[in-house]
């Protein structure tokens, strides 16, 4: 019996020694495949971040170069739209005065015909002023209701193209165009005078002064107070003597500008110097009046490439064959009529302007490199496809990884 117990003792420590073995290999071998499973993850993920870095960073390049390229098409519709590269040096031949003519007698010529355009509305506020200054000249702004008019609307601003002088004097219309532009409001009041009823008084103020010229000023007449306008109070274009507006043009989803889009009325006015600076306190005509009047209207070539633009159009725009919008979905069809009070034409040089071949310099320049970005971005954006098929792949196969080793591990 003892030895049986011995045998039997002996059996148990040996099979118990040979378990105890076993699981020492098994939990070794687990172990083992942990650490490589772990390492087989760490180094997957290791790639994909690797990866997703590589794909940040063309991702973050190619948003770079877009920027960059938006800027130099910008700077390009400077040159070609704010700066009038497209009509101003294209109708310079045909804009010019002819041979043997000065410069001051074109200008003359074409300030002295809006204002007979102006005339011809005898019984007009407008008219009244227009013989005021005929009349009296430069003692003219001493008179007690004119000191502080600053002018017509027609007049305070200059348009070089004809065309475009037709569509802006159109879209503002006649009783605008005749306006009387005040600095403040005690010049708007200085115009018109009235008793303790509340009845005009004809005897005194622009009406009494056209009663004595033989001018019955009727009905009604618009006064522009600049004091009361509400002022741009954006960006102006860098190193621009017009001081031009620095508006935020119109941009399809790729970025770019839609086709045929010339820049804003607003730009396109013409300001003579003494009028760019302080004449509403720190303001100048065109972010006060001429602002106030186009807003953002934008101007097209055509008019289907406005109606293209349709979308972006939220103040109005024109196109130079006739084509009017007016804010809040009005629409003007039919052909361009004559309208018989225009903007008049600022002076041209006998040669063309000094800064002509440096424009046309910068133009070339900033063509070429905004052609080197759309290559480099055609670059970049090969670089990140690449990145991103890389990352998917990667993806793929840790996918795979997981689902093997899931299944043999059950």
């Amino acid at each position: 019996m003892e030895e049986e117990a011995s045998i039997i003792s002996s059996n148990e420590m040996q099979n118990g020694g040979s378990m105890q073995a076993q699981s020492v290999i098994y939990n070794s071998k687990v172990f083992s495949l942990h650490r490589i499973f772990t390492f087989c993850c760490d180094k997957f993920q290791d790639d994909l971040h690797t990866a997703g870095i590589q794909i940040k960073q063309h991702e973050d390049n190619l948003k770079f170069l877009k920027s960059q390229r938006n800027k130099l098409q910008d700077s390009i519709l400077d040159l070609q739209g704010t700066s009038f590269f497209s009509v101003i040096l294209g109708n310079y031949h045909s804009a010019r005065p002819p041979s043997g003519e000065s410069e001051s007698h074109s200008s003359n010529q074409s300030e002295a015909e809006t204002v007979k355009q102006i005339l011809q509305h005898e019984t007009s506020a407008a008219c009244i002023v227009c013989q005021l200054t005929k009349r009296h000249g430069t003692h003219a702004p001493q008179l007690a209701f004119t000191k502080d008019v600053l002018g017509i609307v027609a007049t305070l601003g200059k348009v070089d193209d004809d065309n475009l002088s037709r569509l802006l004097s159109e879209y503002l219309g006649v009783e605008t165009m005749l306006g009387i532009v005040c600095k403040t409001y005690e010049g708007v009041k200085a115009l018109e005078t009235y008793d303790k009823e509340g009845h005009i008084n004809s005897d005194s103020g622009i009406r009494g002064f056209g009663t004595t010229i033989g001018r019955t000023l009727d009905g009604r007449f618009l006064v522009i107070c600049l004091e009361n306008l509400r002022p741009y109070c954006g960006e102006f274009v860098d190193d621009d003597p017009q001081r031009r507006l620095d508006l935020l043009r119109p941009k399809l989803p790729n970025g770019k500008c839609p086709p045929g889009f010339i820049g804003f009325a607003v730009n396109m006015i013409h300001v003579d110097y003494m009028n760019l600076l302080y004449v509403s306190d720190v303001y100048g005509l065109r972010e006060t009046l001429f602002y106030s009047l186009f807003s953002r209207l934008q101007v097209y070539k055509s008019r289907e490439e406005m109606l293209l633009a349709l979308p972006l159009i939220s103040d109005g725009a024109i196109s130079l064959d006739g084509g009017i919008i007016k804010p809040n979905g009005f629409f003007s069809l039919g052909n361009l009529t004559d309208v018989d009070v225009r903007f008049p034409k600022p002076s041209m040089s006998a040669n063309p302007p000094d800064s002509y071949m440096e424009t046309e310099n910068q133009l070339k320049q900033k063509t070429w490199e905004k052609e080197k970005l759309t290559e480099d971005l055609k670059r970049e954006q090969m670089l990140l496809n690449s990145a991103r098929f890389n990352f998917e792949r990667k993806k793929e196969e840790f996918v795979k990884f997981l689902s093997q080793t899931s299944a043999n591990t059950t």
